[in-house]
């Protein structure tokens, strides 16, 4: 089973490649993966009763196990997904075939999607973890998305993905909350497991409830139906995949497998019966109003799948399967009528009924097919439909699971029955009728024959469902595998072409005679249709539901999003402030053991710090303040040195300088001094918050050291670094080691903000690099001050290349000088920050702070193109790099059989260096540091060299070339 889904996997993985070698045909070889899959399956079909398991450990803190399970269910399912899986992917090839040989320019991603969605519904059928499945599950609704979108370029197409998605998330996302409430009361997520012992109780009931949520919402079925036939935006193949015999069917398999044990809950068996029952008859009535041939079908597959959800959604052996009969005939008929459309709308560009006549007679063998494959989805004889549905009505009739409530089943299925008659013959009769004309319509008369290759899988498709009828024997045992599993019911009745004269019977000549009394006298029945809905437009009422969404959405935003950073910070701190006084308020807490000081040192510098804040408060000149405000993290920085921890305070001081060059690189921008009014205004309710803000986080401190119970880990730190982390800095190994994934999350929050201030300045688009001096001049760089001295003579010495572009009245010799002698010093500082912070103060965030603050100084010395000249690198490609170190890093680790993220020592023998001894942890601590030079780097070149330029241009300078 692994060796299916990584199958799958490289075939996803390099599909694009060879769509982009082959074309079209590089669907031919892909379609072996499933095809081979299938053969796979075929040799390792299961026994009745009997599976075969593998179970490979992911997140066992989790209870995330692979474990997937390989029953008579999860084979019939992998048939069904696996066999026109291959027949849909042989389908493209002549699907996408364009006369003019062009490739469309998504058609390898395409690839690529169906072949990764074929997988990952094989997994989501073998799988025995119900969170594994959840995985999967919202996998293929993500394919989904992609795959209906496929013309990205048509608002159709856009709206019909998202729409699809939204729903089937929505029931994804509560049918999560029903496994764990499941899983937690059953004290397994093991689906196997949990059916063998399955918890009761109201929570149980609630579980169950949510889980069919996501089951129905899955598979299309009432109130959450109208993504299906919105999702005809998509290509057919799709269509003849996913809405016919993979994705839709994906609830109804969650219900198979899980009716057995709870169909005699309290809620199960009233919700899928009437549900089902109401969109079978429901959709079957929308179906014979369309004029798509499309939405025929999709309309069709709901009333279907309604049926489908009623019979392996009731209990019993018998229902289960008949249910399994119709989900195999419907796989077959309804997939192979969708790649009829398709090769219609190929061939005729149309696949409205109305622009269609004469179709039969110029492509006799697509009407062939189309004859069969409608005459299953009929349930005409000999055909499997009608072997599946005679066994639908049958098992309805004697079932004892429905008790007093089959009669009206049973009325239901019959009048669902009749719709689905009258949409077969108006598919057939719109697509390939005469229609009274004397000769074909213009879309039929300009056609181009389909290739015979185009109708290989159709073709296979309708004539299995022949063969299937004349022989179920062979079906019907198959499916009594998994049917005799289940509780309940009649075991005596069998799939069969001919079982006599009998009740059911009656009901099929019943059902298709008037079907086909109402499809001939469907004039007449014109006058009793209504122009609205009686029961209202499902897709009208979502629509409405996210219009509301969206308005209330932007109130939202306008009330708590106003633009104004003093009223969203005062929103951030009053909740910082409210939650946990609410949570003291009402919860337990011990009695606090104050302690002012540890040492006298602590009350000079916290008096320091105090009076640097209180100074901030009074300055109206915005720099004074925020120098004092450095003050204030100088001092902090200060507390933790002279407390042993010198890598804390080496952090807080880089930290602290780099947000003070920050900070007067925004300035420029502003006035100088604050407005007076605005101050006074704001003056009592700032300080009222700021007094709240800081007694409510010293009070939580307070009693969190309080409510400490057990001896804190902290002593134990040192040890684990060393022995298990291989090093002696016990901050930088938790930050590379122990804690990682909190690192991980740090470092993507540091790329989000660089991209942020980044998009924020650059408002149309990134510029790349900083500019070097080459590129002064050119445009989006910025003109050259009046006096610059663009040629300097032989004998000049200049200390720093880029401020020969710069106004010497802004140029400084004593700083270019210094800078030029300092920065190789601080350069070699930051490497040697990054190479020993494992075993002494320092790291990959501390050497690329101090890389930083080089590139500030040559910056300042220098001005924007010397920034270029230190470093021409594109900042976005620091940061991807960087990001890539730090996930590779963990990648790498699981390839290894090891945690993600896991570090190891390697001790190499190196001449005359003797035993040099090496962390794989430094890869993703010098991820830290690109990422962490990298948003430096980001932020000069927004905050500096492009602000640098705007103001020049808004002070208009007059060049002139001296």
């Amino acid at each position: 089973m692994l060796a299916v889904l990584l199958a799958h996997a490289v075939a996803a993985a390099l599909a694009p490649l060879l769509v982009h070698k082959w074309g079209r045909k590089a669907f031919y070889p892909l379609a072996m993966v499933p095809l081979l899959s299938l053969v796979w399956v075929a040799q390792n079909w299961p026994s009745a009763g009997g599976s075969s398991t593998v179970d490979v450990p992911w997140v066992p803190e989790l209870s995330m196990n692979i474990t997937l399970r390989f029953d008579t269910l999860a084979a019939i399912m992998s048939v069904l997904v696996l066999g026109i899986g291959a027949l849909v992917l042989f389908y493209c090839a002549d699907y996408f075939h364009h006369h003019d040989g062009r490739i469309e320019n998504r058609l390898p991603s395409f690839a690529a999607e169906l072949v990764a969605f074929s997988g990952a519904m094989f997994g989501l059928v073998t799988s025995d973890n119900l969170l594994m499945l959840y995985v999967f599950w919202e996998i293929t609704s993500v394919l989904s998305f992609l795959l209906v979108g496929h013309y990205a370029e048509r608002l159709t197409s856009r709206r019909a993905a998202t729409q699809a998605l939204l729903v089937t998330t929505f029931g994804g996302l509560a049918m999560l909350v029903g496994i764990i409430v499941l899983g937690n009361m059953a004290g397994t997520y093991l689906l196997s497991e949990l059916l063998e012992s399955p918890p009761t109780g109201v929570a149980a009931s609630v579980g169950l409830v949510l889980i069919l949520v996501g089951a129905l919402s899955k598979s299309a079925i009432v109130p959450l139906h109208f993504w299906l036939p919105g999702a005809m935006a998509a290509p057919t193949p799709v269509s003849a995949y996913l809405h016919a015999a993979a994705m839709v069917k994906a609830g109804v398999y969650l219900i198979a497998r899980m009716s057995p044990s709870f169909a005699d809950s309290p809620v199960w068996r009233p919700i899928v019966v009437s549900l089902g029952l109401l969109t079978m008859m429901l959709a079957g009535w929308r179906a014979v109003r369309e004029y798509d041939l499309k939405l025929i079908l999709a309309f069709g597959t709901v009333s279907q799948l309604g049926l489908i959800t009623v019979m392996v959604g009731t209990g019993g052996s018998d229902m289960m399967l008949g249910g399994l009969a119709m989900l195999v005939a419907h796989a077959m008929f309804k997939a192979a009528l969708f790649m009829v459309v398709g090769i219609i709308d190929h061939a005729t560009g149309t696949r409205d009924i109305r622009r269609l006549a004469w179709l039969g007679a110029k492509a006799r063998p697509l009407f062939v097919i189309a004859v069969g494959a409608s005459a299953s989805m009929a349930a005409l004889p000999p055909f499997f439909g009608f072997v599946a549905k005679e066994t639908d009505l049958a098992t309805v009739l004697h079932t004892p699971t429905l008790g007093v409530f089959a009669p009206v089943v049973l009325v239901g299925v019959v009048i669902g029955s009749v719709f689905t008659t009258i949409y077969s013959l108006r598919f057939l009769f719109g697509a390939f009728g005469r229609k009274g004309r004397p000769e074909p319509s213009t879309r039929v008369a300009e056609m181009h024959r389909p290739e015979r290759t185009f109708m290989i899988a159709p073709g296979i498709l309708a004539a299995a469902g022949l063969a299937f009828g004349i022989w179920p024997v062979g079906v019907g045992d198959v499916l009594g595998d998994y049917a005799d599993t289940v509780p309940g019911g009649n075991n005596e009745y069998h799939l069969a072409l001919w079982h006599g004269v009998n009740v059911p019977l009656l009901l099929s000549v019943l059902v298709i005679a008037t079907g086909v009394a109402a499809f001939v006298g469907r004039e007449r029945l014109r006058r009793f249709r209504t122009m609205r809905e009686p029961l209202g437009n499902a897709d009208h009422v979502y629509d409405a539901v996210i219009r509301r969404l969206d308005l209330w959405a932007v109130e939202l935003t306008a009330v708590t999003q106003r633009g104004s950073i003093p009223a969203t910070q005062a929103a951030i701190l009053s909740t910082l402030v409210l939650v946990p006084t609410i949570a003291l308020a009402v919860g337990a807490r011990d009695h606090p053991q104050f302690r002012l000081w540890g040492s006298p040192l602590q009350v000079v510098i916290g008096l320091i710090i105090l009076a640097a804040a209180l100074g901030a408060l009074v300055m109206r000149n915005r720099l004074a303040a925020v120098l004092l405000v450095g003050v204030t993290g100088y001092g902090c920085g200060v507390i933790f040195a002279l407390h042993g921890a010198p890598d804390l305070a080496l952090t807080q001081f880089l930290v602290e300088t780099l947000t003070l060059v920050v900070f007067v690189l925004v300035l420029r921008t502003l006035p100088a001094e604050a407005d007076r009014v605005h101050i006074r205004r704001y003056r009592w309710p700032r300080a009222a918050l700021a007094l709240a803000v800081g007694a409510t986080v010293t009070t939580l401190a307070v009693y969190a050291m309080a409510a400490r119970t057990g001896t804190p880990i902290a002593s134990l730190i040192p040890e684990a670094a060393y022995y298990r982390g291989h090093g002696a800095n016990a901050v930088n190994v938790l930050l590379v080691d122990i804690r990682a994934w909190d690192t991980m999350g740090e470092v993507m929050v540091l790329v989000v903000a660089a991209t942020g201030v980044a998009s924020m300045v650059f408002r149309h688009r990134r510029f790349g690099a900083p500019p070097r001096v080459s590129d002064a001049g050119q445009p989006d760089i910025g003109r050259l001050p009046a006096i610059v001295n663009t040629s300097p003579a032989a004998g000049d010495i200049t200390w720093l290349r880029g401020s020969e572009l710069r106004d010497p009245r802004h140029r400084s010799l004593i700083l270019e000088v210094a800078t030029r002698v300092i920065f190789p010093l601080i350069m070699v500082l930051s490497a040697y920050f990054f190479f020993a912070g494992h075993n002494t103060p320092g790291g990959g965030f501390a050497g690329g702070l101090t890389a930083g603050l080089a590139l500030v100084l040559r910056y300042l010395a220098g001005g924007r193109y010397e920034l270029g000249e230190t470093l021409p690198l594109d900042a976005g490609k620091i940061l991807g790099a960087g990001l890539t170190l730090c996930a590779g890093t963990a990648l790498a680790s699981l390839l290894v059989g090891a945690p993600a993220l896991s570090s190891a020592l390697i001790e190499i023998d190196v001449p005359v260096l003797g035993t040099v001894k090496f962390v794989t942890a430094l890869f993703f601590d010098l991820g830290v540091y690109l990422i962490v030079v990298g948003l430096v780097l980001d932020v000069l070149r927004s905050l500096g060299a492009r602000i640098d330029v705007e103001l020049g241009q808004e002070q208009k300078t007059v060049v002139t070339t001296q």
